[in-house]
């Protein structure tokens, strides 16, 4: 890779963990690569963003912006001045930050970013996480230069010349996950002779996982497992309400789980949704799982997103509707047998990219030496 200095980019995307987590990603394999580039970061205010990206180490400007809801809000009248504030307040950002490339992961303050920086004649990179895109990618694909993406078959969406299939980035901690069992369990307070179900409803949590699991920890001790269960910011409360009072169950909650490289460790089998980045995070590291898809995401990209595994018996798939009553025996039938683990782990391993970051960094790199030496 070629020695390259004064290098800035821009880098946006947000809303959730699964635009987060990438971008933060690609941000830390460019880095790597060249130690003194500038990298700004930019979100939309009020989102996870504004919080997880500083603690990554990066800056982070907001943008005054939000999606349309599907029902007459307040939100949905002032949605044009939102947009007409934040592409202006995008291109102050460009102009005064004057980013070699900038690259958007998908969530709200993309577009208006990236549409700046293409209209100067900045080279920009689109990173699309699940089978079917986002609304945002669809828009910047045009002015485009590379669209990076997990999932074969994308050139029913995209230009296919553009498209390069490398995975998704993730967490590096995650990727080179050495930590043993036996150290995670300690470090959550279970015990490493339990089989232990890691229950992730996404950075934000899911009300029917959340429900399905509540319904059947009094199942799940009867059966010797205990659990570790992320259940985001709104469903705490009634989580750790709902634990049993034994502590020989070692039933663990928490909002959020900022230590997923020792969560993975700990686990056993995994209970998820079927987010693009969850997904790619536990195909690295070979759990058995069992995929719950949002039904309330576009396109139901997410249950495409959880066929694409179960069809190729990498993965269970539980329907959202079916959760509540059929979760928790899915859990034990598959905590039971060995067989049916060792398929799965050894299938979703398969379907592993290694290394989506540093590869996305080389090719955005190499885009910006050439734009360095036609200048």
């Amino acid at each position: 890779m070629q020695q390259l200095s004064n290098i800035k980019v821009i880098l946006s995307g947000g809303g959730t963990g699964g635009h987060i987590f990438p971008a933060v990603a690609i941000a830390n394999a460019i880095k790597a690569a060249i130690p003194d580039v500038e990298i700004m970061f930019v979100g939309a205010k009020g989102r996870m963003e504004m919080e997880k990206v500083p603690a990554a180490g990066y800056p982070i400007k907001g943008l005054w912006i939000s999606g349309l809801q599907r029902r007459l809000t307040l939100d949905n009248l002032s949605f044009p001045i939102k947009m007409i504030y934040s592409f202006l307040k995008a291109g102050s950002i460009i102009r005064q930050f004057k980013p070699d490339v900038a690259i958007g992961t998908g969530g709200y303050a993309s577009w208006p970013t990236l549409s700046a920086a293409a209209s100067r004649g900045i080279p920009t990179f689109i990173q699309e996480q699940n089978s079917f895109p986002g609304i945002t990618n669809k828009k910047l694909a045009k002015k485009a230069h590379l669209i990076f993406v997990a999932y074969e078959g994308m050139e029913k969406y995209f230009q296919e010349s553009k498209i390069r299939l490398v995975g998704n980035p993730i967490r590096q901690d995650i990727a080179m996950n050495k930590i043993t069992r036996n150290n995670a369990c300690e470090f959550f307070g279970l015990d490493p002779a339990k089989k232990t179900v890691l229950i992730i409803g996404g950075s934000l949590g899911a009300l029917t996982i959340n429900q399905s699991i509540r319904e059947s920890l009094q199942l799940f001790a009867e059966n010797g497992l205990q659990v570790l269960w992320q259940t985001g910011k709104s469903y705490s409360g009634i989580a750790a309400d709902a634990i049993l009072a034994d502590s020989d169950a070692r039933q663990v909650t928490m909002p959020f789980i900022a230590r997923m490289d020792m969560a993975y460790a700990a686990a056993d089998l995994v209970v998820s949704r079927a987010g693009a980045i969850a997904i790619s995070e536990i195909c690295a590291v070979g759990k058995p799982c069992i995929l719950v898809p949002s039904p309330n995401v576009a396109e139901d990209h997410q249950t495409k997103n959880a066929m694409a595994l179960a069809g190729k018996n990498a993965a269970l798939m539980v329907a959202d509707k079916d959760a509540i009553h059929e979760l928790g025996a899915k859990v034990i039938e598959l905590a039971d047998d060995e067989n049916l683990q060792n398929m799965l782990r050894e299938n979703i391993l398969k379907m592993a990219y290694q290394d989506a970051a540093s590869t996305i960094a080389s090719e955005v790199i190499a885009i910006i030496g050439k734009t360095k030496n036609t200048k």
